[in-house]
């Protein structure tokens, strides 16, 4: 049975994080659940230019669809700002079946899978986590389906990671994320190393990600480990 990871994509800078994560979590044999905000959608065409319709929502939108043309200068351009690689089987470092299968959930959408405890995964991803995605969270006042899968995954006791990025943090921001380490999510900053080998900024994107999918147990050789 393939891993199911839910991946909810909010409001923060950073949402380069998550479309990579999405790749390789894909390349890794994963069954990826994705729900995307509305602030979050503003920020992937913000940041990466990228239109994304959460009525009508297409892989080709995130540059997840594998028959967009390579010879396109912008699809090059753009996929080499959001981190995509195209084929990144090649850095798991370990055998895979197929790849695994990209399910969409519309934010508002209560009735959803992933909002249910019942329905079971492998943990999930909130990446970027936005400030107030956080406080909600932790306060319990959830009225999205992102909130409430958050939710689910710390009632059921299973793997919520949230990847806040954001500078400086207030007080209160501290002790939102202090609340949320007790209440057992782990809280992974979008806070890359340069001690392997940095040449590119793929090279930061992929330490966040690699952390992010060590945190869920999958193997692989996107960076270059202390030591080694």
């Amino acid at each position: 049975m393939k891993r199911q990871i839910v991946v909810a994509i909010t409001g923060a800078s950073g949402v380069t994080y998550a479309i990579r994560l999405i790749e390789v979590l894909l390349a890794a044999a994963c069954d990826v659940h994705l729900t995307i905000s509305r602030a979050g959608r503003t920020v992937l065409k913000e940041e990466l230019d990228l239109t994304v319709d959460l009525d009508n929502f297409q892989p080709s939108s995130l540059l997840l669809d594998s028959q967009d043309s390579a010879e396109d200068t912008k699809l090059r351009l753009l996929r080499g700002m959001a981190g995509v690689a195209g084929e990144s089987s090649h850095v798991l470092g370990v055998p895979i079946g197929e790849p695994g299968t990209l399910y969409y959930h519309h934010f508002k959408r209560l009735t959803a899978p992933i909002a249910s405890g019942s329905f079971i995964t492998h943990g999930m991803v909130i990446c970027p986590c936005s400030m107030s995605t956080l406080s909600t969270i932790v306060h319990g006042g959830g009225n999205n389906l992102i909130h409430r899968a958050a939710e689910v995954h710390l009632k059921e006791g299973r793997k919520l990671i949230l990847v806040p990025r954001e500078t400086p943090l207030s007080l209160i921001h501290l002790r939102n994320l202090a609340l949320a380490a007790e209440a057992g999510a782990t809280v992974l900053p979008a806070m890359p190393a340069f001690y392997h080998n940095v040449l590119t900024v793929r090279d930061l994107v992929d330490f966040i990600v690699a952390r992010i999918i060590d945190q869920l147990g999958i193997e692989n050789e996107l960076i270059r480990r202390w030591g080694t």
